[in-house]
């Protein structure tokens, strides 16, 4: 770990094109491996006059499993529905005193192409609450969320549950476009003969699978390509990228074990075992990790397997209310939802630096600064993805010449910074990994003794999106 922490803000190779002259400094070794620490409250307010208090009254998720294990044989509305009914078991909320059900997911099944719909139905709910989903990439439950931050906030609602789903052990694989153009015109031909003559017209070439990959639609890059190139510019080692994973994966056991999780809830797979806990918490060694080649550049690159997120399936559901509504139906809310924002940048060279750009945005719109966080959760797609962005946070030159300011933003102190873990060990099924953050928040505040904790993540498409999460007076 120390390598890392040493190493991590070298300056960048000047083969960099966009990213070269950054300036960076080193962390102190000494007081980044000290144990989190509660840290003084900030006394500034985030509550605004005439503005509704929205707050987090309670978060949970299934089991999140590495796709082909456990849930393999179910269906994205059966993981959703699975979570919803956590939330209602840990809630105890009436069913029909939700006004309003948002789902994110991104790998959509189109039988259930409105996956908010059917697994609200399939919970319980009543068939008189709407429900829609949403699309974002890895921050489409960050966009339910805020969905319904909007519908509180503009009188429309006062209790909506968000959450967001993914199945990745079964994804959508279509014929090809020749194939289905082919279909499509048999299906309106109504002689023998048409179907005949269309039928001769089939080519061994008609059924080659359009298969479905995690790339960018606009540039044809894998986000793993993106990653690779993302640590290259900024000088993020093999060796450090492997040593972050395993503080992840470390610091995700130990969380377990502690029953730190406390978000998580059991899941009972139809005809299978009861699931209760993540399965892609495997804390390894140094040398083990090393020995794994590279995944995606090969053979000179430096994202892997082991220093990646893996492809995972699972839910997760989070109740937000009007303050007032909360309190008067007794509940004892966990955290408020303070303030969020959403970026866009060049989805080629910084596709991953979302949660730089959102942070500093959000930091100028609420006033506070780095100093005034007590927590961080950022979501960790890739290990060099992690580091890249803490790089740019503490770069002057980026600052200025990226993101308009004279003077850098500031890197997160890694005793705040995802002391339970991560994607890269917990999981991240793409569109529900956002309430997870969010929860872990609240709880991570309520254990540190913290009053604001800073929520980020990257997704597809070149996006970001930050959030603060203020702990609720205990």
């Amino acid at each position: 770990m120390a390598s890392m922490l040493t190493c991590i803000f070298r300056n960048l190779p000047t083969s960099s094109a966009w990213a070269a002259g950054i300036s960076a400094r080193s962390l102190s070794c000494s007081s980044q491996l000290q144990a989190a620490a509660v840290q003084p409250k900030s006394k500034k307010s985030l509550a605004k006059t005439g503005v509704k208090n929205i707050v987090v009254v309670d978060g949970v998720r299934i089991p999140f499993l590495q796709s082909g294990t456990s849930y393999a044989d179910l269906m994205p509305h059966d993981l959703a529905r699975g979570a919803l009914q956590g939330l209602l078991n840990r809630t105890n909320i009436p069913k029909d005193a939700v006004d309003h059900i948002v789902y994110g997911t991104v790998i959509q099944e189109v039988k259930t192409s409105n996956v908010a719909r059917e697994a609200a139905l399939g919970a319980g709910f009543s068939d008189r609450t709407p429900a829609h989903t949403v699309t974002m990439a890895c921050i489409s439950s960050n966009q339910a969320m805020t969905t319904g931050v909007g519908l509180i906030a503009a009188g429309q609602c006062d209790a909506v549950v968000a959450g967001g789903v993914e199945l990745m052990s079964d994804v959508p694989i279509r014929h090809n476009r020749k194939m289905r153009k082919a279909m499509l015109t048999l299906n309106k031909a109504k002689t023998l003969g048409q179907k005949l003559a269309l039928i001769s017209k089939i080519r061994p070439d008609y059924f080659a699978p359009d298969l479905p990959l995690v790339a960018e639609f606009s540039t044809s890059e894998t986000m793993g390509h993106s990653a690779d190139r993302l640590a290259a510019a900024f000088s993020v080692s093999r060796l450090e990228q492997d040593e972050y994973a395993l503080r992840s994966h470390t610091l995700a056991k130990k969380a377990q074990e502690e029953g730190l999780l406390q978000d998580v809830v059991a899941f009972k797979v139809p005809g299978k075992e009861t699931v209760t806990k993540d399965n892609g918490i495997r804390p390894s060694s140094i040398e083990q990790m090393a020995k794994l080649k590279p995944a995606f550049i090969k053979p000179y690159g430096t994202v892997t397997a082991a220093n990646s997120s893996f492809l995972t399936d699972g839910a997760s559901a989070i109740l937000l209310m009007s303050e007032e509504k909360a309190l008067a139906m007794g509940y004892k809310p966990k955290a408020y939802i303070r303030d969020f924002v959403y970026v866009s940048q060049d989805p080629k060279d910084q596709l991953l630096l979302g949660p730089t750009y959102a942070t500093s945005k959000l930091l100028e719109r609420t006033g506070l600064t780095m100093a005034d966080i007590d927590a961080f959760e950022f979501h960790e797609a890739f290990a060099g993805q992690i580091l890249a962005n803490m790089k740019a946070l503490d770069s002057d030159w980026f600052a200025q010449n990226y993101i308009g300011k004279k003077s850098k933003v500031g890197a997160p102190s890694l005793d705040k910074f995802n002391t339970w873990g991560g994607s890269l060990s917990l999981g991240h099924p793409f569109a529900a990994t956002g309430c997870r953050l969010v929860i872990t928040a609240a709880h991570r505040l309520k254990k540190e003794g913290g009053q604001y904790c800073l929520v980020a993540a990257c997704a597809a498409g070149g996006q970001g999106h930050a959030m603060i999460v203020e702990l609720y007076p205990q």
